[in-house]
């Protein structure tokens, strides 16, 4: 083969959604942090977004994770998410990906029945316990970073929606949340089309109308995601709702969402309608699950409340590539159509 820049990447979904796991031939910059590694990536190495996200190499419904070396000395091991569009500075769904890539690989020494890990993150440290047996991590459960709420109840102009009253929560990513009830939606399959639409839309006004930046790291500033929240249920005196996050720039998550998750229950928590170790069962477009709960409360900035959340779920190998670029391929970086790359009409 003449392929130039060949990395190793192990293919992953959690509960459906795409995570796949770079595992060989990219090398993080050094930085002090995890978030300036992630800047620093962004700004010097970003070739690497567009060449294994972008068609031909990639699709709209992956997102890729760089495995580094961890800069906190508590962790483990370093994550690095990479979106279509975005750095995100955590993904829940990615996180259980990585981790189930990395044991099952024997990057990390995997112990059964438990084994417990620190993952050194943009956003933070996240702590670990992955169920192991037979040489399979069973599920991962991670505690995640402080999830707050940013602004509630906050009326949104939306062209061709008109007034949309909407909450913002932060859970790794910063997301607005829209009761899926009041755009007509169910949450069905069927919608996927016109929920990314309206999702888009949406969270392209919520951006430029509720400003939103993270008390203890301002670069964190800008709405990611939208996420449609279906009605709240309890049944067998336990709390479920479906959800669907709308990942730019245009898909549904098919997956529950962990980021997403913690968002919301920050937001539950605030509205009084989910205590602290109270189980919550978030269901994906899809149907998956991810169970959650808060472990406990917090404070992020100058004593903004916030709650530690816990999310739960599953991933499986689904194989492992290798990519690189041909010196005369004409598309080394990729290229997108909006036949399938969506884009927003505001």
């Amino acid at each position: 083969m003449r392929l130039q820049n060949l990395i190793t990447v192990v293919g992953a979904h959690a509960e459906g959604e795409v995570g796949r796991v770079i595992t060989g031939g990219v090398i993080a910059p050094r930085a002090n942090s995890m978030f300036e590694c992630q800047q620093l990536l962004q700004q010097q190495q970003d070739w690497l977004r567009e060449m294994l996200l972008s068609d031909p190499r990639g699709s709209v419904n992956a997102a890729v994770n760089l495995v580094t070396q961890p800069i906190h000395p508590e962790a483990n091991c370093g994550m690095i998410v990479i979106e279509s569009d975005y750095y995100p500075p955590m993904s829940g769904s990615n996180l259980i990906c990585t981790v189930t890539a990395v044991l099952e690989t024997g990057m990390l020494p995997m112990i059964e029945p438990v084994t417990r890990l620190c993952v050194d993150t943009p956003a933070g440290l996240v702590h670990v316990r992955a169920e192991c047996a037979a040489g399979k991590c069973r599920r991962v459960s991670f505690q995640n970073v402080p999830s707050f709420v940013a602004h509630m109840q906050k009326p949104v102009e939306v062209k061709g929606l008109g007034t949309v009253t909407v909450d913002v929560a932060y859970g790794g990513m910063i997301y607005v949340i829209v009761p899926a009830e009041s755009q007509g939606f169910r949450l069905d399959r069927s919608e996927a089309r016109d929920l990314v639409a309206v999702g888009e839309r949406i969270k392209l006004a919520a951006a430029e109308q509720l400003p939103t930046v993270h008390p203890d790291n301002p670069r964190i500033h800008t709405i990611n995601q939208t996420l449609f929240a279906g009605n709240l249920t309890t049944v067998n005196g336990v709390k479920s709702a479906r959800n669907a996050v709308i990942v730019s720039p245009g898909r549904v998550d098919r997956c529950p969402c962990g980021t997403g998750s913690s968002a919301r229950m920050a937001l539950m928590h605030a509205r009084g309608e989910l205590g602290i170790e109270e189980t919550f069962i978030h269901r994906s477009i899809l149907d998956t699950e991810f169970v959650c709960k808060i472990d406990e409360v917090a404070a992020v900035g100058d004593g903004v409340a916030a709650v530690i959340p816990n999310v739960s779920g599953r991933a499986w190998l689904t194989g492992v590539s290798y990519y690189g670029t041909d010196p005369e391929d004409p598309f080394p970086r990729g290229y997108r159509l909006n036949d399938t790359w969506f884009s927003a009409q505001v």
